[in-house]
């Protein structure tokens, strides 16, 4: 009898537990995001707080400047997300049918110059970069940051031959930082992610350029639902951390 009723009583919490489904791990997915290298320290610490959101998520994050991403779009790369320091480079993918919906504008940046700790070679303004002797550094005209650098000099009516043309903001404030150059035009962002190591020269509002950043899912993402969460988290709890990082709210 006793044999009976434990056969049974097993019986019956086996199909209890059959009846009981295990908790669902969470599925692993990577969202890979190309951004422009002026974004770096911004969405290095964006993408780690959207991971800890999002268990099971690796956000990759891929920084060059705007035009060499918006390139290795054109060529093939894959990926799921572009952010852009312009809205010019963003256009040429929306036109080339590589971007999936409207893009958003995320953070606007201003210019400043990036000049050695101290300024020891008295730089008050743009004025002071056609200087003889000077040896300045700018974006490529290729990239969103040598582009506003050329707007901003022309408003000023300052002519500067520059000693060479950077394929990114990091490059320029990396030689100034390194002594490499005397001064540069780069972002405010840049500067301030230098901390000590550079200082900033401010340019007046009226020669100034506002750098509009706009950010898409791409056409060919494997995980677009991810990438647009990705970019709602940009635009809501994102803000603070590009706030403290001296962008300016769009």
């Amino acid at each position: 009898m006793r044999s009976r009723v434990t056969a049974g009583l097993i019986a019956i919490l086996l199909a209890a537990c059959a009846g009981q489904r295990a908790p669902a791990a969470p599925t692993a997915s990577t969202l890979t995001v190309f951004a422009a290298s002026s974004l770096t320290d911004a969405f290095t610490r964006i993408g780690a707080d959207f991971q800890t959101a999002h268990p099971g998520t690796t956000v990759h994050l891929t920084f060059a400047g705007s035009s060499t991403l918006a390139a290795q779009i054109q060529q093939g790369a894959t990926g799921d997300v572009f952010a852009s320091a312009d809205q010019a480079t963003m256009q040429r993918l929306v036109d080339a049918g590589l971007v999936s919906g409207s893009p958003s504008i995320f953070a606007r940046n201003r210019l400043q110059i990036v000049v050695a700790p101290g300024n020891p070679r008295h730089i008050g303004g743009l004025a002071d970069l056609s200087r003889a002797g000077l040896i300045v550094l700018l974006c490529a005209p290729s990239v969103p940051c040598g582009r506003y650098a050329s707007q901003a000099l022309h408003a000023a009516g300052v002519t500067v031959t520059p000693a060479s043309q950077e394929a990114d903001v990091k490059a320029v404030v990396s030689k100034v930082a390194l002594g490499e150059a005397d001064a540069g035009i780069v972002y405010v962002t840049d500067v301030k992610a230098a901390g000590a190591g550079v200082q900033g020269v401010d340019i007046p509002a009226r020669f100034n350029v506002t750098a509009d950043y706009p950010m898409a899912v791409l056409q060919d993402s494997r995980q677009a639902a991810l990438a647009r969460a990705f970019i709602n988290y940009v635009l809501a709890g994102g803000q603070q951390i590009l706030a403290r990082d001296g962008f300016a709210a769009a």
